[in-house]
């Protein structure tokens, strides 16, 4: 087996006293993604968040075409586009030009997202997000499959006797599916699509993350009898040397929980949450509670290298084929992050097989 290792953020910006402007976040993103390529990772996830609430990366297509056309390996992917509040026609038209223009490039990646706020001023049905999605992704993968003119017929989006072009490089340019629950893991087994999990989520719906691999794995296999597609996984993450230093990337992460996730979160504070976004309830009050002492390896891998690259080994073991990591996570300065990109991939990515080894094969030739 081989691992590969992306770079990843959701851009979360939302801090008390806070200092950066969203708008210098955006330049140090697009810098990191650069440095991502620079120091060997295989791919670049940008989030996509909007009205500075949560994150404040609001076009992610915008960022990986500039990423694009900078670069010349990296892979260029959404984290994740929020499909329910874009037409899926639009989404598939855009995402497959970039793919096109950027020599097959793109890992397209779209969830449902869990900000009502977010949704709002689209109007957009927060309640109806699952069914949305469902039938948003089915659209875009249409667009990017069928072999002539096509219709569609559906409860949100119905249209006749269309062509969309042009089509990407790859064929097929298959989706990952964001999965927070076992609808999501579902929907993309059935579809046979790629699979990308949060390892606190997939440990609290199917007990861990390799039983999380392994339950799709089965839906692929026996329901649909046909193997599972790629599954990948994110991790938040920070190379300590010292005590000190992984008490600082525990505590950013506490930081990024009670000051930036949580208000973004369906909760059962005051609002009326779809049966869908229940499972957030029980995550909310799960991370008011979280302190730094208490973390495990479920939410963040913060250590040693070598404590890094044992916890890595078992996601290896599990079935994921690539990990992207979240290292700006907290309001952590910009010169932190770059340092830590660098440590990762020198300290701890060589344990492991994957492009970053070919990479470094071919530079010492």
């Amino acid at each position: 087996m081989a691992l590969d290792f992306g770079y990843f953020t959701l851009s979360d910006n939302r801090y008390p006293n806070n200092p950066r402007s969203a708008e210098q976040f955006l330049k140090d993103i697009y810098a990191e993604a650069l440095w991502a390529e620079a120091v060997g990772m295989n791919s670049a996830w940008i989030g996509e968040h909007h009205f500075n609430l949560l994150g404040v990366n609001a076009s992610p297509i915008a960022m990986l075409a500039q990423i694009a056309g900078a670069t010349k390996r990296i892979r260029l992917a959404p984290a994740v586009t929020l499909l329910p509040v874009h037409h899926p026609l639009h989404v598939a038209e855009e995402w497959a030009t970039l793919d096109l223009l950027s020599g097959g490039r793109v890992d397209f990646a779209a969830g449902r997202g869990y900000d009502r706020l977010e949704y709002g001023p689209f109007q957009a049905p927060f309640e109806d997000s699952a069914e949305l999605f469902a039938e948003g992704l089915e659209v875009v993968w249409r667009a990017w499959t069928e072999p002539g003119r096509w219709s569609h017929k559906g409860r949100f989006y119905q249209f006749d006797d269309i062509e969309v072009r042009p089509r990407p490089l790859q064929a097929p340019l298959r989706p990952y599916v964001a999965c927070f629950s076992r609808p999501s893991m579902e929907l993309a087994a059935k579809n046979d699509w790629n699979i990308i999990y949060a390892p606190f989520a997939a440990a609290m719906v199917y007990g861990s993350l390799a039983d999380a691999v392994r339950a799709y794995r089965e839906e692929c296999e026996a329901r649909f009898n046909r193997p599972a597609r790629r599954a990948m996984c994110s991790y938040f993450v920070h190379v300590a040397s010292t005590p000190q230093e992984e008490r600082y990337g525990k505590e950013a992460l506490i930081r990024y929980f009670h000051d930036a996730l949580i208000a973004a979160f369906p909760s059962n504070a005051g609002e009326k949450v779809p049966p869908t976004y229940r499972y957030f309830v029980e995550i909310v009050n799960i991370l008011r509670g979280m302190k730094a002492d208490t973390l495990t390896t479920k939410s963040v891998i913060c250590g040693s290298p070598q404590h890094i690259v044992d916890t890595l080994k078992g996601v290896e073991a599990a079935g994921i084929a690539e990990v992207i990591l979240y290292f700006n996570y907290g309001a952590q300065p910009h010169a932190m992050v770059k340092e830590q990109m660098q440590r990762f991939m020198e300290e701890v990515a060589p344990a492991f097989d994957g492009s970053h080894a070919a990479l470094r094969l071919k530079a010492a030739e």
